[in-house]
């Protein structure tokens, strides 16, 4: 069987239908011999073995872990902290104005009390009209939560590069090498000059609904931008290697993608071979993830 052969299922889960792409077991290349960002370990290529998995064709919704939540009664740990952070571009002048607790190496972000994945902007705000819009503010431990009561799991960082490759080789993005392809806005990203001005040239200022742009050649969609996904993985430059590492160093995991905010002059992680890290408990307005599930 050809290993770009996609097999898109329908499946029953707890909470019906779920699309997910079923991508065959064999040999696939990921990394890149080109990088941009050498700190982050980028390269080099390298081959991997995966077995067959599924991953979900969409980031989760806020309809999704909003059902997740009535039916667990699970409580984020943002809720717990009594914060998350907030880029200051979705904040009224008079919250950012009333909240100084901001990161010094990127004071864009901002740490405002009562913002959670159901209080987005803050604890006045909602998602009553956002429930098709990628849920944020969950760590990854949040987000493992999730993917284990749906009897899934995070997927690994190899799996995820697979899968936002569609089944091709030196892919930059999901879709191909040119990032407008026809002048067509293929992904949800920041125009303009970050981070003071966003044109929206791509129909949003923030995040966008799942599903708003083309999916790949697998049938998947806002493998970059929109929001970071986290992966199973824990953060290493040297994932090349394989190599075991004792838990007590491992102090971050990946995070994948690229997001609304990501700009090629300042944050150019909206390519299949980029990444980033975080600890597991970090949340944000940009952060979220979807299901994957090992088929053999």
């Amino acid at each position: 069987m050809s290993f770009h052969v996609l097999f898109v299922s329908l499946f029953i889960d707890l909470f019906g239908f779920t699309i997910s792409a079923n991508i065959p077991s064999g040999i696939y290349y990921i990394g890149t011999d080109e990088p941009i960002f050498i700190a982050d370990g980028e390269g080099p290529m390298f081959n991997v073995h995966l077995p067959s998995f599924e991953v979900d064709e969409a980031e989760v919704t806020n309809g999704e872990f909003s059902e997740f939540v009535s039916r667990t009664g699970y409580k984020t740990e943002a809720e717990h902290f009594g914060s998350s952070f907030v880029f200051k571009g979705q904040l009224s002048s008079r919250l950012f104005e009333e909240h100084h607790s901001v990161v010094l190496a990127a004071p864009w972000w901002v740490n405002i009390p009562g913002a959670s994945w159901k209080h987005p902007e803050g604890i006045n705000s909602t998602i009553k009209d956002k429930l098709h819009h990628p849920v944020v503010h969950v760590s990854w431990n949040d987000a493992a939560e999730y993917c284990k009561f749906k009897n899934k799991r995070l997927p690994t960082e190899s799996e995820w590069e697979v899968a936002c490759q569609g089944g091709k080789r030196k892919r930059l993005f999901p879709w191909g090498n040119k990032l407008l392809p026809k002048n067509q806005h293929m992904t949800n990203i920041w125009q303009g000059e970050f981070p003071e001005i966003n044109t929206g040239d791509d129909g949003f200022l923030f995040t966008s609904p799942v599903k708003t742009y083309p999916a790949n050649s697998y049938g998947l969609y806002d493998m970059t931008g929109n929001v970071w996904e986290w992966v199973e993985d824990w953060w290493s430059i040297e994932r090349a290697l394989d190599e075991e590492t004792d838990v007590k160093y491992k102090k971050e995991r990946v995070k994948k993608g690229g997001s609304f905010l990501c700009h090629k002059n300042s944050c150019y992680r909206y390519r299949c071979a980029a990444r980033a890290h975080a600890t597991p408990d970090s949340s944000a307005s940009n952060l979220g993830f979807r299901c994957a599930k090992t088929t053999n």
